[in-house]
C-alpha cells in the first residue's frame, strides 16, 4: 500500500489584490511522479515555491492546507521551514546559472548544503559533494568540483543543481523546468538521470514544465494549470488523448504545429558579409590544483578554428549540443572574451582603439537567453532600454531620448496605451515574453546591423516563443537586420535560419544553407 507524502487541499495564492493561484488540490504518494503543466503565467512555479515555503509572507498571501506526512506546513504547529526545506523537500530551480553562486566553486556550494543538513566537517562534506556529483554522472569530479559555474556547460550546471537538491537526502524533489535551456541530447540525458535517481532513491517528484513530451513520458499523473486555475487532472493518457479542456488543447496545438516563418525569402546571396569570422579559436585556463609554476598552464580549447560569413538581412544559426562551443563563439564575436583568429564586423575588428570598439558596440548587440536575469531588477524600463543610447549618444536631449525610447518599445509591441506608466515599471512587473521584448528593444535602440540571439526563446513556453520568433522575423524584414542565432532548438532553426553551422566539441563539422527537411540528428549524436 502506497504511503501518502503530500496532500494539498485548496491551495490558493494572492499577491497584492491579484489571485495568481485559485484553489488547487492534489495528492502525491511515496515514489510517485506528478506533472504540473501549463503555459507561462499559469501558476506552476509559484505553486512549487509555495510547497517549499519560499514565498515572502509580506507580499504573498497563502491560503489552504499543505499536509506533509500528515503535518500542515502552513499550520501553527510548523514554526521551522528550515527543518523541512532541503532535508525532506528539495527543489531544482529553473535556471542554474542564476541559482548558483558565481563566486563559489560548485564543489563548495554542494558541500555547503551537505554541511547544513548532515553536519559533516568541511573535508567530509567536500568528499560527499564529489560523490553526489559522480551520482549525477558528472565526469572527472575531482577537477569539475574546483570549477566555477560559468566554467561548466549548461548540462553540467543542471547536474550540479540536482546534486545540491539531493544533498539533504529529501523524499520529494520539485523540478522546475529542469531541461528548458538544454539541447535535445542533454535534455534526454537529464531526464534519464532523474528517472534513474527517482527509482534508486525512491523519490517522489513534482515536474513543473510546459513541455508535453517531457511530462507525458515521465509522470504518473498530470495537473494542467490555466491562468491560475486548475484545468485538467488525470493520467497522461486521460489528459493528452481524451481531454477537451481548452488549456490542454492550446498546449497540444502549439506543440504539434511549429510554425515556419518563411525567412528564406530574405536571402541576399550576392551581398558582402556584415560579419566575417575566420579561424576563430577560444581557450580557457583550467583550475590549477597542485599545479607547479614550471608546468604548462592547463588549457581547455572550447572552440577551434571556426569560419563563417553572415550577410545582410540573413540569419545564420549556430547549432550544437551543450558544451559544443556555441556560447563561447557568441562571446568571442561580441568581443567579450579573449580569442584568436579574425572577427570582422563591417570591415572593422575588435583590435582597434577605444573609439573603434565603441562604434562596433553600437553595430552589434546581443539578446541573452534568460530575459529575467539579463535585465537589472533595480532599473526601470526607461533606464534599461535607454542606457546604451545615453552611453553612445550623450548629447541627445531628454525629449529625443524619450522619443527614441518609445519608438524602440513600440517596435517590439509595447506601448503606453497597453501598459500605463510603462517607462516607470520594473522587469518583475512583466511576463517572460514581455521581458524578452524589452531585451530586444534595448538592443534595437542603437539601430545595430547585427543581433546576436543567444537561445532567445529557450526560457519561454511554446506559444510565447512563437510570438517572439514572429516579432524577430518582422523586425528583420522591416530593418534589414542580420541575426547570429545560437540555439539547440531545431524548430527555431526551421523558423528563422538561412544558413546553418553545426558545432560539436568545439569543432565546426558542417556549414551549409538551410533547406526544409534538413536534419542534424546524425551530426549531433
Amino acid at each position: 500500500m502506497s504511503t501518502m507524502l503530500l496532500d494539498v487541499q485548496n491551495l490558493s495564492i494572492q499577491i497584492g489584490p491579484a489571485t495568481v493561484l485559485h484553489p488547487l488540490s492534489f495528492r502525491l504518494n511515496a515514489g510517485e511522479k506528478l506533472g504540473l503543466l501549463g503555459e507561462s503565467g499559469s501558476g506552476k512555479t509559484i505553486t512549487g515555491l509555495a510547497l517549499m515555503g519560499l514565498l515572502d509572507p509580506r507580499i504573498a498571501r497563502v491560503k489552504g492546507q499543505v499536509f506533509w506526512q500528515g503535518k500542515d506546513l502552513y499550520g501553527p504547529e510548523n514554526k521551522n521551514w528550515q527543518s523541512i526545506r532541503g532535508s525532506e523537500i528539495a527543489m531544482i530551480f529553473q535556471e542554474p546559472m542564476t541559482a548558483l553562486n558565481p563566486l563559489m566553486t560548485v564543489g563548495q556550494q554542494i558541500a555547503e548544503v551537505v554541511q547544513l543538513h548532515q553536519g559533516l566537517s568541511a573535508q567530509a562534506a567536500l568528499k560527499m559533494a564529489q560523490e553526489l556529483m559522480a551520482l549525477t554522472r558528472i565526469p572527472d569530479v575531482a577537477q569539475k568540483s574546483l570549477a566555477f559555474p560559468h566554467q561548466l556547460s549548461g548540462g553540467q550546471r543542471q547536474r550540479v543543481m540536482i546534486a545540491m537538491a539531493l544533498a539533504g537526502k529529501p523524499k520529494l524533489l520539485i523540478a522546475d523546468e529542469p531541461t528548458t535551456a538544454l539541447d535535445i541530447v542533454v535534455r534526454t540525458e537529464i531526464m534519464e538521470l532523474l528517472n534513474q535517481l527517482q527509482k534508486e532513491l525512491a523519490l517522489s517528484v513534482i515536474l513543473i514544465s510546459h513541455d508535453i513530451d517531457l511530462v507525458r513520458s515521465f509522470v504518473d499523473k498530470v495537473v494542467v494549470l490555466d491562468h491560475g486555475w486548475v484545468g485538467d487532472v488525470g493520467t497522461p493518457e486521460e489528459i493528452f488523448l481524451h481531454s477537451s479542456h481548452i488549456a490542454t488543447q492550446n498546449l497540444l496545438k502549439v506543440h504539434l504545429r511549429p510554425e515556419s516563418l518563411d525567412s528564406d525569402l530574405l536571402a541576399q546571396q550576392s551581398a558582402a558579409p556584415v560579419l566575417q569570422v575566420q579561424d576563430l579559436s577560444v581557450d580557457y585556463v583550467l583550475p590549477r590544483k597542485n599545479w607547479k609554476f614550471w608546468q604548462p598552464v592547463p588549457i581547455f580549447r572550447a572552440l577551434s578554428q571556426v569560419s563563417f560569413a553572415l550577410k545582410p538581412a540573413q540569419t545564420l544559426a549556430v547549432v550544437g549540443e551543450s558544451g559544443s562551443g556555441k556560447t563561447s563563439l557568441a562571446m568571442a564575436v561580441l568581443g567579450l572574451i579573449n580569442s584568436s583568429g579574425l572577427v570582422q564586423i563591417n570591415q572593422k575588428t575588435w583590435q582597434g582603439g577605444a573609439s573603434e570598439k565603441k562604434q562596433l558596440r553600437s553595430e552589434i548587440q546581443v539578446v541573452f537567453q534568460d530575459p529575467f536575469s539579463s535585465l537589472s531588477p533595480r532599473y526601470s524600463i526607461a533606464q534599461i532600454v535607454s542606457e546604451g543610447l545615453l552611453l553612445h549618444h550623450p548629447t541627445l536631449s531628454s525629449s529625443e531620448v524619450e522619443s527614441r525610447l518609445l519608438t524602440a518599445l513600440a517596435d517590439v509591441g509595447l506601448t503606453q496605451a497597453q501598459f500605463p506608466n510603462l517607462l516607470e515599471r520594473y522587469p518583475h512587473e512583466f511576463s517572460g515574453g514581455q521581458r524578452q521584448r524589452i531585451a530586444i528593444a534595448r538592443a534595437l535602440i542603437l539601430n545595430p546591423k547585427i543581433l546576436v540571439l543567444d537561445e532567445p526563446t529557450s526560457a519561454l513556453d511554446p506559444s510565447v516563443a512563437q510570438q517572439v520568433l514572429a516579432l524577430l522575423h518582422d523586425l528583420q524584414v522591416q530593418k534589414g537586420l542580420s541575426y547570429l542565432l545560437i540555439t539547440h532548438d531545431l524548430n527555431v532553426v526551421q523558423a528563422m535560419a538561412h544558413w546553418v553551422v553545426i558545432l560539436k566539441a568545439g569543432q565546426m563539422i558542417k556549414s551549409q544553407a538551410y533547406s526544409a527537411g534538413l536534419s542534424f540528428h546524425s551530426e549531433l549524436n
